[in-house]
């Protein structure tokens, strides 16, 4: 089997959900590493520095939090989805925004993170 439901997630992916829930830059950023880069709503943010302002400014400064709905372990890639809330612009959004976040790790660190607003598939 290449994917499973998985319901304890990796060390790093719950540091970071963590750190995101607490509003705490510092260890947001930590979960990454240095030349990682993150995927926002087909927005490319390359680095350590570029990912500490983006995540200052719309994670903690947009007050956002992430409840854990759903863990799949895709060949080592970790798919997690999950209720987002906060302080953001919900206009022609639903009530429950559920987004999914597809991380890449290495070494214990995230190296990748994608978030995406999926639809649902006919197939």
């Amino acid at each position: 089997m290449t994917s499973q439901v998985i319901t304890a997630l990796p060390p790093v992916v719950a540091e970071h959900i963590a750190a995101v829930n607490a509003f705490d830059t510092d260890r947001i950023v930590a979960t990454f590493a240095p030349d990682a880069y993150v995927n926002d709503n087909r927005r490319e943010i390359w680095g350590i520095e570029a990912i500490r302002a983006f995540m200052a400014k719309e994670f903690v400064g947009d007050r956002v939090t992430m409840e854990v709905r759903e863990v799949v372990d895709h060949y080592g890639d970790i798919i997690v989805r999950a209720k987002y809330d906060g302080d953001y612009d919900k206009t022609n959004l639903p009530e429950e925004l559920i987004m999914t976040s597809y991380f890449s790790l290495r070494d214990g660190k995230i190296v990748s993170l994608a978030v995406i607003r999926n639809q649902p598939s006919p197939y």
